[in-house]
């Protein structure tokens, strides 16, 4: 080798080496500060522990303790020593306020009302735990005593972020890191207050003033005003324009069903000025979501039940996720969301506010921001969009709200709402039967043209016939269609409504034990794809119901509407199997209904057909045919038999 590569080597060694033996100090160095850091934080946990008297070196020749030859340092003295260098560097650092935070013992407490029992700790000045008095976690009857608690203690956390001088340098204050002091609670009015304060200098703190009511009013009860002041803040805060708020906990299962509780569970927000809210959507595996406009709340969501964090203020942005946790686990979804308010030295404090309550409608819908702005959260309830949802606010929730005034049987109220809706669309249904006899009466009239226009290239004529002959006649192809498609928006509102109502929720009827979740008569020892492990009486009982209703509904369509055959398998058969397997692990309260509302539209389908007479009809048709017959076509008539004329030509042409 030349003296240029055994140069280049020499000089690629040198550096490694230098690299390495750097590497090392710095490494001998880092595990002297992290045992002395660990020395101390031992010598401070002895010094709080009550002391132990010495053993008398006397009694029975018993080994005493050995004194230290003067001039010496024994190993616990040198490590307090290095343990109060690492001290005084972390308050060189972070200053002594900081510093005595972060040694601190948190403590806990709990502030209750009449509804609610919520827990602090002063680590972090945060709420760690809330339990609602008024509603329990599912288990069999009878022994359903545990209380709904809306977090996991060891998973809360609740931190805001910021910057402070000191000296030359910013500190980084994350207040999860640091031991707030907390005042007595004081009761002023119908208001607990609950004050923390994390000192960062002399006569400068972060405070945090809790204040938990008892109006005996729910939206106010279940609501904890969360007020931040940054008093004598300003001269301590660097240069910043944001403040960083981390907010996380992990819910558990409350409901029976994990699968159909973890469909509803998802985290949802809203924009500022909007009536509906944003959702990060169902998953059973993790979903994130980063947003860089104003949000007015974040909500982690459960089934029946949420954790609320408003800003009023709005948050400048907002980082949202959630995973989901196994089948098992007593454990749902873990939320987090980190979110940034605006900060100026200006700024002397923020008014935020916490729900802790159950997603019901009436409390909801009353929830208010300081202002008395309404906050929309009653959409956290999935009553459905646009017409389903019109249906549910205004016509459903108000007749079940009033029913349950004066019934204690919620299977009863169900029964009471099939038969208001029967009621209701009735009409609809008496048009739809009406319009099918005409249809069947009219059959061998069908048939005549079929017959006559046998061949494919006649279709626009027999097509043309048919019509005309529906025109005599005073028949609506469509009149059997349109008041079923008037009666879906009910149905699909009664599908969003009864999974979603809390109301049904702890309400046991006949051998249902909750009529929120699904009623089990057998648990399979497996489980069937797309069915399930267990078997639901009442959604049997409505896929049976329902084969009936279709197979009654067939025989009445498939004779007058050929084309009605085809769909003999789907609407039979096909139809009442999805159902079931769909249903099996919905609401029981839902079957319910669905079943009650298949046997009564068979009950007035065949009350209908014993008040109509088909020979009235029919000469009601024929009236209307011999009238018609005589009367001049309409423009409309004539335009329209004129587009089926070229239509037909030029078909024709085509065919040459």
């Amino acid at each position: 080798m030349d003296k240029k590569t055994i140069l280049g080597i020499v000089v690629v060694a040198a550096l490694f080496l230098g690299f390495a033996y750097v590497n090392t100090k710095q490494q001998e160095k880092y595990q002297q500060e992290m045992a002395a850091w660990q020395a101390y934080q031992d010598s401070v946990a002895a010094a709080s522990r009550p002391a132990v008297p010495a053993a008398d070196s006397t009694a029975d020749g018993a080994a005493g303790s050995v004194a230290a030859t003067p001039g010496e340092v024994t190993a616990p003295e040198a490590a307090a020593d290095m343990a109060e260098t690492v001290r005084q560097r972390r308050i060189a650092a972070m200053g002594e306020y900081l510093t005595a935070a972060q040694e601190g013992e948190p403590e806990e407490f709990t502030v209750e009302n009449e509804v609610m029992a919520v827990r602090f700790s002063t680590r972090g000045g945060q709420i760690t735990g809330v339990t609602l008095k008024d509603y329990t976690k599912y288990a069999p009857r009878g022994q359903r005593d545990e209380l709904i608690e809306l977090m996991d203690p060891a998973s809360a956390r609740f931190d805001m972020s910021f910057y402070v001088k000191n000296g030359l340098n910013n500190v980084k204050v994350n207040t999860m890191d640091y031991v707030f002091r907390a005042e007595p609670v004081k009761t002023a009015g119908d208001a607990q207050r609950v004050t923390m304060r994390l000192s960062v200098a002399e006569n400068a703190w972060l405070e945090y003033e809790y204040l938990i009511y008892n109006k005996q009013a729910p939206e106010r009860d279940y609501l904890v005003d969360f007020n931040v002041r940054l008093v004598n803040m300003a001269p301590q805060m660097a240069n910043q324009t944001s403040i960083g708020i981390d907010w996380s906990n992990v819910s558990y299962q409350n409901e029976k069903g994990f699968q159909n509780e973890n469909m509803y569970t998802t985290l949802a927000y809203r924009f500022p000025g909007e009536s509906s809210i944003e959702e990060l959507g169902m998953s059973d595996g993790a979903k994130s979501k980063s947003v860089a406009t104003a949000v007015n709340w974040v909500a982690f969501k459960q089934q029946f039940f949420s954790s609320v964090f408003i800003a009023p203020q709005n948050v400048s942005s907002a980082n949202m996720a959630f995973d989901t946790a196994a089948p098992g686990s007593e454990l749902l979804k873990s939320f987090s969301v980190q979110m940034a308010v605006p900060y100026s030295a200006q700024v002397e404090g923020y008014d935020f506010a916490f729900y802790f309550g159950p997603n019901k409608y009436a409390i909801l819908k009353k929830v208010t921001d300081n202002n008395g702005a309404d906050l929309h959260m009653e959409r956290l309830i999935p009553l459905g969009w646009g017409i389903f949802g019109w249906v549910n606010r205004w016509c459903v929730i108000p007749v079940f709200d009033f029913l349950r005034n004066y019934i204690g049987s919620f299977g009863i109220i169900i029964l009471i709402l099939v038969i208001l809706v029967k009621l209701v669309i009735s009409p609809l249904t008496y048009k739809s039967y009406v319009s099918m006899a005409k249809m069947r009466l009219i059959k061998p009239q069908v048939d005549e043209l079929n017959k006559k226009y046998p061949k494919k290239e006649d279709a626009m004529k027999k097509q043309q016939a048919t019509m005309e002959l529906y025109k005599k006649t005073g028949i609506n192809p469509m009149g059997g269609c349109i008041p079923m498609l008037i009666q879906l928006p009910i149905l699909i509102a009664m599908f969003r409504f009864f999974p979603a109502s809390i109301e049904l929720r702890e309400q046991p009827f006949l051998w249902a034990d909750d009529l929120s979740s699904y009623d089990s008569i057998v648990n399979l020892p497996f489980s069937i794809p797309f069915y399930g492990d267990h078997v639901s009486l009442f959604a049997l009982l409505m896929a049976v119901s329902l084969f009936g209703y279709s197979y009654f509904n067939y025989q009445q369509t498939a004779s007058s509407q050929p084309q009605m055959a085809g769909m003999k398998f789907m609407m039979v058969y096909m139809m009442p199997i999805m159902m079931l397997l769909w249903f099996n692990s919905y609401s029981s309260g839902l079957c319910y209904y669905y079943l009650l509302s298949n046997l009564f539209t068979i009950g007035q389908t065949l009350v209908i057909r014993r008040i109509v007479d088909d020979e009235k009809i029919h000469a009601v048709m024929q009236a209307n045919a011999a009238r018609k017959s005589k009367g001049k076509k309409s423009k409309f008539q004539q335009r329209y038999e004129e587009l089926m004329r070229q239509q037909e030509a030029q078909q024709r042409a085509k065919r040459k």
